[in-house]
């Protein structure tokens, strides 16, 4: 058995963190096979990099769970977000993502006020990468905004439609 060697709060963000970040790699993996059916190859291949991403910040947060003692357990994976178009699935995936900079700063300031050096360095890390990911995703439905082009033509029920 692990001897658990930590503040039980940051066992709680971590257990928290690895249920959103698994949620994020189910999320990703959904929406790049639904971008693929709709034929938007480049977008599709986006997300599975997201995903793969995701996947490898679920790793190393096991492993930080491991090496503080504790077994790593996600205890609720959230449902996956879809939309009609590349444009709602960014705006849900942003939402998501702002969720886990929210849950990343909140570890940050705990471990801070608890001079838990090593953990709030951990979680600043990965709240780095998901602001850079949030920031992605804006950029990305701002060039949709002003492109005017939008996935919506492309999904199965609206074939055919113009925009």
């Amino acid at each position: 058995m692990l001897q658990a060697q930590a503040d039980p709060r940051v066992f709680g963000y971590l257990g928290r963190a690895l249920s959103l970040e698994l949620s994020a790699v189910q999320l990703y993996s959904t929406q790049a096979r639904l971008l693929g059916a709709w034929g938007l190859a480049e977008a599709s291949e986006r997300f599975r990099a997201e995903a793969a991403e995701e996947l490898g910040h679920a790793d190393r947060i096991i492993g930080r769970m491991l090496a503080l003692g504790v077994s790593p357990g996600a205890s609720q994976l959230r449902s996956v977000q879809l939309g009609r178009s590349l444009q709602e699935l960014l705006i849900h995936d942003h939402a998501f993502e702002k969720e886990l900079i929210n849950l990343y700063d909140q570890a940050c300031r705990h471990c801070a006020r608890s001079a838990d050096h090593d953990n709030r360095l951990f979680f600043e890390a990965l709240l780095d990468e998901e602001r850079s990911h949030a920031q992605t995703l804006a950029h990305w439905m701002k060039e949709i905004e002003q492109t005017g082009v939008d996935a919506s033509k492309h999904t199965p029920s609206s074939k055919g439609e113009q925009s």
